[in-house]
């Protein structure tokens, strides 16, 4: 069954350790089996699509990724390398990451 990890960033702290962040967070990807399926942000501070909130508190950004397996998706967020880039968001922005499984 497919897994999906949702990142909502509620705000952000410092503009530089997210600059950081985002070309690390990309590479780790490398190796994995991870697919973009959503990004928007109403902050410009990537390019991608746009967001409205339906219910409960704005966000400045949301992203998903997809995974084949739940398993896959751990994997890929405990890896050395998502592990170093992670820092630098938790150092950048207030966020919230929900990993789910697929039906």
């Amino acid at each position: 069954m497919p897994a999906y990890i949702v990142f909502q960033r509620d705000s952000t702290t410092d503009p530089k350790e997210l600059e950081i962040y985002g070309p690390m967070a990309r590479a780790s990807g490398a190796g994995h089996p991870i697919k973009g399926l959503a990004a928007a942000s109403r902050l410009g501070s990537f390019v991608h699509g746009r967001h409205e909130v339906l219910e409960g508190a704005d966000v400045e950004a949301v992203v998903i990724v997809e995974f084949p397996t739940f398993e896959d998706a751990k994997k890929w967020y405990d890896c050395p390398a998502y592990r170093e880039a992670r820092e630098h968001r938790f150092k950048g922005a207030k966020y919230r990451a929900v990993l789910v499984q697929g039906v």
